[in-house]
């Protein structure tokens, strides 16, 4: 096997790939304060064709330094909008017909493998703060909890992690809809 050269990937630039339909998917990081978390979901969403990230509370915005670090130049590509509070975007989005999951270890929650997303329907995944996670005042408000199964010693995944995790699996299951 040989690795493919960058000319041979044949990535979209990027009005190619803001002209391209995207997965029916919006995220909202809720006051993630590494910017470097912030940067990898760009490139994340940029990677599986996310609709856009909304930016809320002290989550950094572009341009920074430390977010172009990770998403490389992924910024450039990917929607994107500040809001200064979560629970009026998640209201404002409800109004709008998405369907909102936070992502995190709640009573009740739905497991991520045994999550189907309906055919046709718009989704908002809520990703938390690296310490304090979702605010409650959010999952209160959304209409399922996503937990992501693990089996180590660790409570939890990195923020950019857990993002790329659900954001796949949620391509996966609508690809094969």
């Amino acid at each position: 096997m040989r690795k493919l050269s960058m000319d041979e990937l044949n990535r979209a630039s990027v009005e190619e790939f803001k002209n391209k339909k995207k997965i029916p998917l919006v995220l909202v990081l809720d006051n993630v304060r590494s910017l470097n978390n912030v940067g990898s979901v760009f490139r994340t969403a940029d990677a599986f064709m996310v609709e856009k990230i909304y930016l809320c509370g002290i989550t950094g915005t572009p341009p920074h330094r430390d977010i172009e670090k990770t998403a490389l130049g992924a910024t450039e590509s990917v929607e994107w909008e500040h809001v200064s509070d979560t629970l009026e975007l998640v209201l404002k989005l409800k109004e709008q017909n998405y369907k909102i999951g936070s992502v995190e270890q709640a009573e009740n929650s739905l497991k991520l493998n045994e999550f189907t997303p309906e055919p046709g329907q718009h989704y908002a995944l809520v990703m938390g703060n690296e310490v304090f996670g979702v605010e409650q005042n959010v999952i209160n408000n959304s209409d399922f909890v996503l937990e992501i199964p693990q089996f180590g010693t660790k409570h939890s995944l990195n923020i950019s992690v857990a993002t790329g995790v659900v954001v796949w699996d949620f391509l996966s299951k609508t690809m094969a809809q």
